[in-house]
């Protein structure tokens, strides 16, 4: 039995599975996808208007406002009281919607359900730094997000060996290319000082600025290097368009086929969507691409397609059509997410997952932020939502001709290399 428990414990399935499990039971939420109908139906009996201008950008502005201070806490606290505060924020989200009336009590819905996505750090922050590096590519495809260890309030001395450093550092240390910390300064005096728990005398705002100036000297350090740059810029340009596609799109459905007069089959098109995107996401996990040369292709071929399936959406006045641009739309999106997420985490230390992950959702957020003040805010152009999607169309078409410039770029840097040292060695 005591061996059957080891090898449970050493295996990178079992924690899978667990996670997934998790994740299945919390973001299992069926009637989301008619959120729309029912808050301008007869029980909430809100405007179009209302729903898309004023409740549903609090959203954002409460996502953006709390994601920074949630990822600090995580890491001070760990994870299950994160993990607590999530469960206690869905549940004050769903009792408010059920008797909760007014703009004022959506907006505070909105606001919760802020704190839900903020603190989905913890949730998606575990798995990499319970399994080996040769697994990264599958696991990512299974939990597609990042990982958080404790990195600024409880860090070690860098002579001390990481808890599950034998399952995740040292057993990618021999085959996968360095961190971008470890590119920069390769061993522990390089470093310099690691920031410690002050003395019980010592201010607690002297340890908090010692804590933010080394958030900020990883930052930089990992931005450092041009591969991460790139993939890190593709991924926060295009979950801003994608949370924002999501965010709408039951609006634009419920304007080409009004809930009250039609039958709407939401429901049923987010569940392919999700089957959809996980197929695709599972799919990565066995596909064999060199994605040096590749990968910012995939990223803007994907990203055309991507731009396509919005602008069907917007010239169409056919449901099933705008439902099908929407299928493709995210499934491409969670391909794309799942490659982006793994190769960033096998170019950086387990110390650095959360780090890397967390800001460039942030800067994901704040982009996005200026996408919904400009375009949805009725105190900005408060565009209507067939205009919204042409904008979010034209948005991902930026997108794919910033990376398809890109990987002609990068293309012809790896022949032309090529070429040269053959012609050196002959």
């Amino acid at each position: 039995m005591d061996c059957w428990k080891g090898a449970v414990s050493r295996s990178w399935i079992y924690p899978t599975v667990i996670i997934c499990a998790n994740g299945f039971f919390t973001t299992m939420r069926p009637s989301e996808s008619f959120l729309t109908p029912y808050l301008t139906g007869p029980d909430k009996n809100l405007t179009i208007e209302e729903v898309t201008n004023q409740i549903f950008p609090v959203w954002t502005y409460s996502y953006l406002a709390l994601l920074f201070p949630v990822f600090l806490l995580t890491d001070y606290v760990r994870y299950k009281p994160v993990l607590l505060l999530q469960g206690i924020s869905l549940i004050i989200t769903w009792l408010l919607l059920l008797f909760a009336h007014g703009v004022m009590a959506m907006q505070v819905v909105e606001f919760f359900y802020g704190m839900v996505t903020a603190t989905e750090v913890a949730y998606y922050a575990y798995i990499y730094s319970v399994v080996s590096t040769q697994h990264y590519q599958r696991v990512t495809s299974y939990r597609r997000r990042g990982t958080l260890r404790s990195m600024f309030f409880h860090r070690k001395d860098t002579s001390e060996p990481l808890p599950g450093a034998d399952k995740g550092v040292a057993a990618g240390s021999s085959h996968r290319p360095s961190s971008c910390q470890e590119e920069k300064s390769p061993s522990p005096a390089a470093r310099g000082p690691t920031p410690q728990p002050q003395a019980g005398n010592a201010r607690p705002h002297s340890h908090m600025l010692s804590v933010l100036l080394q958030l900020a000297k990883d930052l930089r350090d990992c931005y450092s290097s041009r591969k991460l740059l790139y993939w890190s810029l593709w991924w926060a340009l295009a979950t801003a368009g994608f949370n924002q596609v999501v965010n709408y799109v039951q609006v634009l459905w419920d304007f080409q086929a009004p809930s009250h007069s039609s039958a709407v089959y939401n429901g049923a098109v987010e569940a392919i969507a999700t089957f959809l995107g996980s197929a695709t996401s599972m799919a990565v996990g066995y596909v064999k691409v060199n994605w040096d040369l590749t990968g910012e292709l995939a990223l803007a071929i994907f990203s055309v397609l991507d731009a396509g399936s919005l602008l069907l959406m917007h010239f169409t006045d056919n449901i099933w059509a705008c439902y099908a641009g929407y299928l493709a739309f995210k499934a491409c999106y969670m391909l794309l997410i799942t490659i982006a997420t793994f190769q960033i985490a096998v170019n950086l230390s387990m110390e650095r997952y959360a780090l890397m992950f967390g800001f460039n959702n942030f800067v994901a957020l704040v982009i996005q932020t200026i996408l919904t003040i400009v375009v949805v805010d009725s105190r900005g152009l408060g565009l209507d939502i067939t205009t919204q999607f042409l904008i979010y169309g034209s948005y991902f078409t930026v997108i794919a001709g910033i990376f398809l410039i890109r990987s002609m770029y990068t293309i012809i840097s790896i022949k032309c290399r090529n070429t040269t040292v053959a012609a050196e060695s002959t």
